[in-house]
């Protein structure tokens, strides 16, 4: 019997993911923020609701989305307002609820290096986070909140920085003057490989466990940059000079290949 599978927000890596896993003979629904968004997609094969989240509460056809899902995605961006204390946790609370008085019981939660701290230097799933950041520990709160969620069972899947199709970050730093940490290794990884990673979760039932989804080429911050903006034909970004004895985070991974057996199969 072919199993569906429910992903919480049809964005960039979304709907991308959606047709693949469909082509791969999964029944896939998810959500959006709008019914016009739901609508856009409809129009374009999608099964898709309108479901908006807020710290109040959840509205729109949640329950729509959760009936008759055997694995449940959940890529609701952090979306922290400034001077906002418990946004984006507060949000998930709302959800999980939501889960709790449905049958879904597996659940991929797509998280962030950002759990981990600059100071923690080289990091692996076996490190425990140790985030300063507002969204650092927000986003640390809401894995805690569903990896110890009674009757679930939660993977977390934490992404470095996402590249792809337009997306690149030189695009924000071109043309920049003295960019702070150009020593620092950059912690990337193509949407290509994203979307890998997460079908080779559902594939081989891999839950309960956290992946760290960062390409393991790590060059330098000033180096990358300024080369890709070489390759895209953008004004290259300057780089402050470096500070000696600076720590900086590389997140590497060792459940991908012991758990999933997985390669990179995209370059950044």
């Amino acid at each position: 019997m072919n199993k569906t599978i429910a992903i919480a927000g049809l964005g960039w890596l979304g709907q991308p993911l959606a047709y693949r896993l469909t082509t791969l003979g999964y029944a896939v629904k998810g959500s959006v923020t709008s019914i016009e968004k739901a609508t856009l997609l409809q129009q374009n094969g999608f099964d898709a609701y309108p479901v908006e989240i807020s710290e109040n509460g959840i509205e729109g056809e949640v329950l729509a989305l959760l009936k008759n899902v055997d694995y449940l995605l959940i890529m609701i961006p952090l979306g922290l307002r400034k001077n906002t204390g418990a946004d984006y946790v507060l949000k998930m609370v709302h959800l999980l609820s939501a889960i709790n008085e449905s049958a879904v019981k597996k659940i991929v939660l797509v998280s962030s290096t950002s759990v981990y701290d600059d100071s923690q230097g080289r990091v692996t799933e076996r490190d425990e986070p140790k985030p300063e950041t507002i969204a650092g520990k927000q986003l640390r709160q809401v894995e805690e909140l569903f990896m110890n969620a009674e009757g679930l069972q939660t993977t977390v899947v934490r992404f470095g920085g996402l590249i792809g199709g337009s997306r690149n970050p030189v695009k924000y730093l071109a043309g920049r003057k003295d960019l702070a940490d150009g020593n620092a290794p950059v912690n990337l990884i193509h949407r290509d490989d994203c979307i890998n990673i997460l079908v080779e979760i559902l594939k081989k039932d891999a839950f309960g466990t956290v992946f760290n989804a960062v390409n393991p080429n790590h060059p330098q911050k000033a180096e990358y940059y300024i080369q890709k903006a070489k390759e895209l034909g953008l004004e290259a970004p300057t780089f402050a000079e470096a500070v000696s004895n600076e720590t900086f985070k590389q997140v590497d991974s060792v459940n991908l290949k012991s758990v999933l057996d997985y390669s990179f199969r995209t370059s950044i």
